[in-house]
């Protein structure tokens, strides 16, 4: 199993298990994020706390999950980066473009504070 996925009153939890988010993950987690996003889930939390290294096809798999999000009107937000994935994503200048906070609860937050203000 490469990632978890729960569904929640109003966001859509995907966690990566594995430690890499490479060639070998993305299209499989590209394929979900569409089906999820074929449901008219909007709101996508995508933990990366298992990960330790990231991937230009990784990141084309995140920046997938944020544009079908916002396409959607809804928010998708990145949580539990390490040092290495935050790092990758800063050199990208993806830190200006992606909602990034530190924990699942934070997330939940920002998709609230979010909605609340829509």
């Amino acid at each position: 199993m490469e990632f978890n996925i729960e569904k929640f009153d109003n966001y859509t939890k995907i966690q990566v298990l594995e430690e890499k988010l490479d060639t070998h993950i993305a299209p499989a987690l590209k394929s979900e994020l569409v089906l999820i996003s074929g449901k008219g889930e909007k709101n996508v939390v995508m933990d990366l706390g298992n990960c330790k290294y990231c991937d230009s096809s990784g990141l084309s798999a995140i920046l997938v999950a944020n544009r079908l999000s916002k396409n959607a009107g809804g928010i998708f937000v990145l949580t539990g980066l390490n040092d290495a994935v935050e790092r990758l994503i800063t050199i990208s200048q993806l830190d200006t473009v992606l909602n990034i906070t530190p924990s699942v609860q934070d997330a939940v937050k920002l998709i609230e504070t979010e909605q609340a203000s829509s």
